[in-house]
């Protein structure tokens, strides 16, 4: 899935049965997000508050939250659009 973590550009997936984070670049590139570790026994449904709760310190007046950018199962369809 793809988060927004206080303004941060997050892809959290489970490779395994574990969770890994990476930080998405604005050109496509991602690199491994090392200060976030999530268990491998948090549930898809908790993973962001987990973040949140992990990451809180990130948050300022402009970025007070975490949210999903793109779920976890998402796949796209032949009649959806690209973004603009």
């Amino acid at each position: 899935m793809k988060l927004d973590v206080f303004g941060r550009a997050v892809e959290v997936v489970k490779r395994n049965d574990r969770w890994m984070a990476f930080y998405a670049g604005n050109e496509g590139k991602k690199r491994a997000a090392t200060d976030i570790i999530i268990p491998s026994t948090v549930a898809e449904s908790d993973v962001v508050a987990y973040v949140a709760d992990l990451c809180h310190e990130w948050a300022t007046p402009a970025h007070p939250s975490v949210t999903i950018i793109k779920p976890l199962n998402y796949s796209r369809r032949a009649t959806d659009h690209p973004p603009r």
